[in-house]
């Protein structure tokens, strides 16, 4: 008699083996980098020939082992590191592990079960988002391997936080990049039936888990979400621009702020913002207008209008190394618009998720913008993705996000 095996990779004896080339940077994937690109390894026709999501043994030059990593043949990416021992075997117990670490961490960090709880390669499962809200997950599995292995996934992240319920969401470039599909599904439990309340930073955000952008809420601006509030707190009047579901415009409101004007193009989004502010009992205080961010900063300057606290945080001008010039471009743009629109000695924040523009070229760029709307700046503070949110130092893309808060 048998016993039932959860579903797992094939064991270390049938896993193939694939080998960088000497041109490659062995040094740095045994320090810590988790990525082999496609032109660093041994591309013949039986790696090509690997299904996305193989399980192989990674080997230098020298044909010396370096670990267990993820293949697929059809990404940039071609290998990615999963476990420096090549003998581990990928299973329930395995993730378990990861999660528990990773669980660890944010409950130092919070009181609620409202976090990202892994932010994929700091936490260990490269390519894996997982996002909590309660009693609620929301995986994206923008990787091979963690598509082809959901059923342990699962299984662990329920074992481990004792959640009902765990949403597949498949939306986004990453995917796309890794040839993956775009169909989102429930994994487990029940599908909510409609936006979940979320508590931070003393507001409430309405977060849509199925409909929204990305697993619904944006978990990384906590702190700077914090720190615009605290700026605001003896009723400022605030401007929210890129708002999405009033992430700056809400925390403000919460933290004493007199009036919050949130502005962005989708009209769904603000109606959470709006569902928000209700459940805070702010609704008086708060207002939105949907358009183009840039038709509307100008509308507002024609208009005469001006905020004690302005804060942009558009989506990714820069998603790519291609798109750095523009992505720029634009942010200087944000920052020339909105920067006409803060009161004398106003607080301006600027934001930036673009890993392929750096610190220093975004922080370049906004002081270029506020420079050009005649106005004169002194740089208060540098924020970074709260700390569920934490980066792998070995790679650079991991520290994406950027806020910039200026006094004017």
């Amino acid at each position: 008699m048998t016993t039932p095996q959860t579903p797992s990779a094939p064991q270390p004896a049938t896993r193939p083996v694939v080998r960088l080339l000497p041109k490659a940077n062995a040094r740095a994937i045994r320090h810590g980098f988790p990525w082999v690109y496609a032109n660093e390894l041994v591309t013949d026709r039986r790696t090509r020939g690997l299904a996305p999501g193989t399980l192989a043994l990674l080997e230098d030059a020298e044909r010396k082992p370096m670990g267990l990593v993820a293949v697929n043949p059809n990404s940039k990416i071609i290998a990615r590191m999963i476990d420096q021992d090549a003998e581990t075997q990928i299973d329930q117990a395995w993730f378990e592990a990861r999660l528990n670490r990773a669980l660890q961490l944010r409950s130092q960090l919070y009181d609620q079960p409202y976090y990202r709880l892994i932010h994929a390669e700091a936490d260990g499962l490269p390519g894996v988002i997982i996002d909590r809200f309660g009693d609620t997950c929301v995986i994206q599995p923008n990787a091979a391997w963690a598509d082809a292995l959901i059923e342990p996934l699962v299984a662990a992240l329920q074992s481990v936080t004792g959640v009902h319920n765990v949403l597949k969401n498949a939306s986004g470039r990453t995917r796309k990049l890794e040839g993956l599909d775009d169909a989102s599904s429930t994994l487990a439990g029940e599908t909510p039936e409609g936006p979940l309340p979320v508590p931070m930073n003393g507001a409430t955000y309405m977060a849509d888990l199925t409909g929204g952008q990305k697993t619904g809420l944006f978990y990384d601006q906590r702190p700077n979400h914090a720190f615009a509030a605290n700026l605001a707190r003896n009723g400022a009047r605030v401007l929210d621009v890129f708002s999405h579901v009033g992430g700056f415009s809400l925390a403000a409101l919460a933290g004493g702020a007199y009036s919050a004007l949130a502005v962005d193009g989708s009209a769904p989004a603000l109606e959470l913002a709006e569902a928000g502010a209700t459940a805070m009992g702010m609704q008086d205080r708060f207002a939105t207008r949907q358009g183009d961010a840039f038709d509307v900063l100008t509308a507002l300057r024609d208009e005469g209008e001006t905020f004690d606290v302005v804060i942009c945080d558009p989506p990714a001008f820069a998603p790519s190394r291609q798109a750095v010039d523009a992505g720029l471009r634009a942010y200087e743009r944000v920052a020339r618009l909105s920067a006409q629109l803060v009161a004398e000695n106003g607080i301006l924040g600027l934001c930036s998720c673009s890993h392929a523009a750096d610190l220093n070229q975004f922080r370049t760029a906004s002081v270029r913008g506020i420079g050009r709307a005649g106005r004169r700046a002194m740089l208060l503070h540098t924020g970074f993705a709260g700390a569920d949110h934490p980066q792998l130092p070995q790679l650079a893309e991991s520290g994406y996000l950027k806020s910039l808060f200026f006094r004017l």
